[in-house]
């Protein structure tokens, strides 16, 4: 589901695989409960003043939100004007961490943390080869405090992947570690980084060859485009190595954006398009969604004048829309929205409804549940959002309610997603599969229960994997003889429709999320 109004990239939150419906995509963390690094052995650290206006604010958010995310659980998500993130002061952050402040953040150091931060994690897996290659020898890398290692690929994505001025980035970083850890780590920054640089410019950076059997080629790819083996060798499998290629560069991209204008606020894609002029921030209209405006950049700029907050337009993939489309709702329909939260999906179901109707909004979260409340409501399509908080197997079983439509937006590994939610394919693991595979099974076993005779099941993902996909509605058709495919051909346009008559999203065709759906209507 598309996240309303903190645009987060990936989710760190442990995998419990019960009968829940609680987010999607389903993550894991290894270290779920890890308490945050901070700085280097006490009897080294300098008393440092409390605010400190020579270290660059951006780079010290950064280094202190990869940590957050790394060990703390935290959303690689975007800032907002005041600096803040998940609801705190990420300047506060940092001060715990390191001790000191540095000045506010302006707009310029708000893009650039957004920048390095996703970045960074993008790049993590390739940043740290050339790191342990530049190091003297592997314990040196393997034994590196935490903080160090984040100075440092935040300075090899500057210099590599965002190509500063390599004379700034050496001082900035080198100052940074200097303040916040002792002088001995400036030292090996400025020892690292400028050995980089060397390599940079004689054209001589190591890098892996991609040779020798299926296995050994997976783990170069897997370095040269900074995604996990288990994903390298999945997608070579299924999509063949060019494509498994071309979904990676894809994943590493800058992400675009969408924005959905609430028509039932009176708020039309044209006033969309008039603000968004307004603020000067580039578009272009959705060619498969007349709600839908596309934008590469601004989208701080968007957040920061309040369209969000005023509920006048959402983030939303058109990925996701194009889901809402196949479900085609109207108004007086009684629909289920399964697992509903965090609410992108229910509330542009709600719009289509124009107040006349019933969408019950069932998910097993109650905080969650709770916040697609308050947007249903700031949105004004409360109306007709009635939110149940219960666990969809349980609720299938207890409950007499029969609907015309069930959505059934079922928790994945989130593998259509990853340009956006840039630290989940480091949370995600191949064990989750089967897990994830069991689950949507009793999903819609749960959910189809809930479908009146004649009426309709959607099942979607965002994933772009088989076995979450067309495997599910096969296995679920065989076990279900009263539900039969109904073709999403009326419903999106004619290149998202697969020979079975499913719908489906390519990154790499699209230039959207992967996403899938399937019509299943019983008789």
């Amino acid at each position: 589901m598309a996240h309303l109004v903190s645009i987060q990239y990936g989710y760190s939150s442990e995998l419990r695989i019960s009968l829940t419906c609680s987010s999607k995509p389903l993550t894991s963390s290894n270290k779920p409960n890890s308490r945050l690094p901070t700085r280097g052995p006490s009897e080294t650290r300098r008393k440092i003043p409390k605010l400190n206006l020579e270290v660059s604010p951006h780079r010290a958010v950064s280094a202190v939100r990869l940590m957050r995310i790394e060990f703390g659980g935290a959303f690689a998500d975007l800032l907002n004007e005041k600096g803040k993130g998940s609801g705190e002061n990420e300047m506060g952050y940092v001060e715990r961490t390191l001790g000191f402040r540095t000045r506010d953040l302006d707009d310029k150091d708000l893009r650039l943390v957004t920048d390095i931060v996703g970045g960074t994690i993008r790049w993590r897996r390739y940043l740290d080869y050339l790191i342990s290659s530049l190091c003297h020898d592997a314990k040196t890398f393997s034994g590196m405090e935490p903080l160090l290692l984040q100075i440092l690929r935040i300075g090899f994505y500057e210099i590599l992947k965002l190509e500063m001025p390599p004379h700034a980035v050496v001082h900035e970083n080198v100052g940074l570690a200097k303040v916040a850890l002792r002088p001995g780590a400036g030292n090996m920054v400025n020892g690292i980084l400028r050995k980089l640089l060397l390599l940079k410019e004689s054209n001589s950076l190591p890098s892996p060859k991609l040779e020798g059997n299926d296995r050994t080629q997976a783990r170069a790819l897997a370095i040269l485009y900074s995604h996990p083996v288990w994903m390298v060798r999945r997608w070579t499998k299924h999509f063949g190595q060019d494509s498994a290629i071309e979904l990676m560069t894809w994943n590493n991209k800058h992400p675009s954006f969408s924005l959905r204008a609430n028509s039932a606020k009176g708020f039309t894609r044209a006033d969309l398009e008039f603000q968004l002029k307004t603020l000067k921030v580039p578009h272009e209209l959705s060619p498969n969604l007349s709600h839908f405006v596309r934008i590469k950049t601004g989208l701080q700029a968007v957040i920061q004048a309040g369209l969000l907050k005023e509920g006048l337009c959402s983030v939303q993939d058109e990925s996701a829309g194009l889901v809402v489309t196949v479900l085609d709702p109207h108004p007086g329909e009684i629909i289920l929205d399964c697992c509903a939260a965090p609410g992108g999906k229910t509330l542009f179901i709600a719009s289509l409804m124009s107040g006349q109707g019933m969408l019950s909004a069932l998910d097993i979260n109650e905080g969650r549940l709770r916040i697609l409340a308050e947007t249903a409501k700031l949105q004004q399509v409360d109306n007709v959002i009635t939110t149940i908080h219960a666990d969809l197997c349980v609720y299938a079983v207890d409950t007499d309610m029969r609907f015309d439509k069930v959505l059934l937006d079922a928790p994945c590994s989130g593998l259509g997603v990853l340009s956006k939610r840039a630290d989940l394919r480091w949370n995600r693991r191949l064990e989750d599969m089967e897990e994830l595979k069991s689950l949507q099974d009793r999903l819609l076993d749960a959910a189809s229960i809930l479908v009146k005779p004649g009426g309709l099941l959607v099942y979607s993902t965002c994933s772009i994997d088989p076995d979450e996909n067309e495997e599910r509605v096969n296995s679920f058709l065989h076990r279900h003889p009263e539900f039969c495919i109904d073709s999403v051909n009326k419903y999106v346009p004619a290149e998202f429709v697969t020979e079975k008559g499913f719908y489906s999203s390519s990154p790499v065709k699209h230039s959207l999320d992967g996403a899938f759906a399937a019509r299943l209507l019983r008789a």
